[in-house]
């Protein structure tokens, strides 16, 4: 589907009401936790996945990554919070090796 057909799509829908229906309409859009992690060719695909109610592996871990980022906010005792940084830069790095693999083709 080009752009056009996209447009079009849109129109059609805002004309009928069908557009104005949805929860979200006239709102931001929520900022996804692992939208600027992910190479922009793949966005749009994985936005679709997720839209459909399937959630790829990467998005998965991206979402481990933040838990563990966020684990890390709270303060935890230092030998707690030196395993919770490996676990992230091994979860970093599998993530970044998946997303390389993924836009290579």
């Amino acid at each position: 589907m080009n752009d056009d057909e996209i447009a079009r799509h849109l129109e059609q829908a805002l004309k009928s009401g069908e557009l104005r229906q949805a929860e979200s309409f006239g709102k931001p859009l929520d900022e996804d936790a692992g939208y600027l992690a992910t190479p922009d060719g793949l966005r749009m695909p994985f936005k679709i996945l997720k839209n459909a109610g399937f959630v790829p592996p990467e998005v998965e871990l991206m979402h481990e990554a933040a838990e563990l980022r966020e684990a890390l906010r709270c303060d935890p005792p230092a030998d707690k919070a030196r395993e919770l940084r490996a676990q992230l830069t091994a979860l970093e790095l599998r993530i970044a090796m998946r997303l390389e693999r993924l836009a290579k083709g």
